[in-house]
């Protein structure tokens, strides 16, 4: 297999030197006002550069070869990858890329909630064949919808009526049964019964009644076996009229901390969306606005901000801002404290590309520059997507919610398309780029 493009993506926190962009502290945004609503278009803009316009000329708008029923077709020709967008220059390639030390990507998956099935598509990126397809509950009635991917490749998966399930992404790391064979899906028309899956690694029961946000840390990089030790894993959940956030072992399933959240209402769902920082820390956003919370790994302290800009989707950059997505971009600066905003006409899941892009759902979806807050692409899909992800190659993945998947090609705006989903709902950090591409020791956390 290639080398990977975005293998170079920095794991060391190197980044912001080789990008040129600042840190968060570097501009202060100015002003933070604005209202909050449960309706997450309705947020007003404050602050420098939040006029914006979806009307860029160099803007990519075609599409091409919407392969319903050959996933393994692809648009572009000489099966490289969009090209690169910078310069990264001379920097380590991040854990997840050299599982035996080769420094190679070997596999990339992206995995996609079905949550009126009760199950999750192992989607491979490259073939665009889905692999796999695992029931995330005991019964079918768990709703799953977050997923996160450790830089390990392996997935966390929430479910929204409770339970939090972890799966291997290679069958080599899966446990097979007493007569040495191993029992796991190979594809959506292969769901394993619960006790038939081997390649479940744990599960955890939760009694909550809305559990959204799952999140994994780097974990600890062991460079001389080229192995990651001591992942974790965030989730949250709603108590009554509060919030908790959870910490768990990645290896074991173990709860390791229960953090209750003061001054928080469960409002909306409690937590809606979850991403870590380059030290491993929990940032949570609100549905609509609410508030934005922060949970330190390692002391567990927790910090909490009032969310000016409505949020869906949330996710953290390699400059360790936080943004919350939805008609409007808001972007968090946690070491001044401060908020900059933008009407962007976006929705749902938000993800950066590892440059100058934070790409965004909608119909059409939506690239917007990181510094500036302007729109500058707008790509038109078959339909609205409400989950966004970017995976190692470049390609920007745009999740429906009806049965299909789009890989972007976001120099070309030309698509494949992955059929065969149920109700998918996914938005969170479903290929682990986001992961890898917040570092290791990068920007403060606030």
């Amino acid at each position: 297999m290639s080398s990977g493009r975005w293998g170079l993506v920095c794991w060391m926190g190197a980044l912001t030197l080789a990008c040129g962009d600042p840190s968060p502290g570097d501009t202060a945004a100015e002003g933070s006002g604005g209202s909050t609503s449960d309706d997450p278009t309705t947020t007003s803009t404050t602050g420098p550069g939040t006029t914006t316009s979806n009307s860029d000329t160099s803007t990519p708008t075609s599409t091409s070869n919407s392969t319903t029923g050959d996933p393994s077709t692809s648009s572009d020709p000489d099966d490289t990858g969009p090209s690169v967008y910078f310069d990264l220059g001379v920097i380590p390639d991040s854990p997840m890329f050299c599982e035996e030390g080769t420094g190679d990507v070997e596999f990339s998956y992206i995995w996609i909630a079905n949550s009126t099935q009760g199950t999750i598509s192992k989607i491979n990126t490259e073939t665009l064949i889905e692999e796999g397809r695992y029931q995330t509950r005991p019964d079918t009635s768990g709703s799953p919808s977050r997923t996160s991917v450790s830089l390990t490749g392996n997935v966390a998966v929430a479910n929204r009526s409770g339970g939090l399930t972890k799966f291997y992404a290679r069958p080599e790391r899966c446990d097979p049964g007493a007569n040495g064979l191993l029992s796991t899906s190979t594809g959506a028309g292969d769901i394993k019964a619960w006790d038939q899956e081997e390649c479940r690694a744990w599960y955890i029961p939760m009694n909550y009644p809305s559990q959204r946000p799952v999140a994994w840390t780097q974990g600890v990089f062991n460079e001389a076996l080229c192995v990651i030790e001591d992942e974790k894993v965030w989730t949250s959940g709603t108590v009554g009229n509060g919030v908790e956030v959870v910490l768990v072992d990645g290896d074991t399933g173990v709860i390791e901390a229960t953090v209750p959240i003061p001054g928080v209402n469960a409002g909306y769902y409690g937590i809606y969306g979850a991403a870590v920082d380059s030290e491993g820390n929990f940032w949570g956003s609100q549905l609509g606005g609410g508030t934005l919370v922060n949970v330190d790994l390692q002391t567990l302290a927790v910090q909490t901000w009032p969310t000016p800009a409505g949020g869906y989707g949330m996710t953290v950059d390699q400059d360790g801002y936080v943004w919350t997505c939805s008609y409007d971009a808001g972007r968090f600066d946690p070491v001044t404290e401060t908020w900059q905003q933008a009407s962007v006409n976006g929705s749902g899941g938000c993800m950066s590309d590892g440059g100058d892009i934070l790409w965004m759902a909608n119909s059409p979806m939506v690239g917007i520059n990181r510094h500036t807050l302007a729109v500058e692409y707008s790509i038109p899909l078959p339909e609205y997507v409400h989950g966004v992800s970017v995976d190692y190659q470049g390609y920007v993945w745009g999740v429906g919610m009806s049965t299909s998947a789009y890989r972007v090609d976001p120099n070309t705006g030309l698509y494949d398309t992955v059929g065969g989903l149920v109700n998918p709902y996914t938005y969170s950090d479903m290929t682990g780029f986001a992961l890898n591409n917040v570092g290791n020791g990068g920007a403060p956390s606030g």
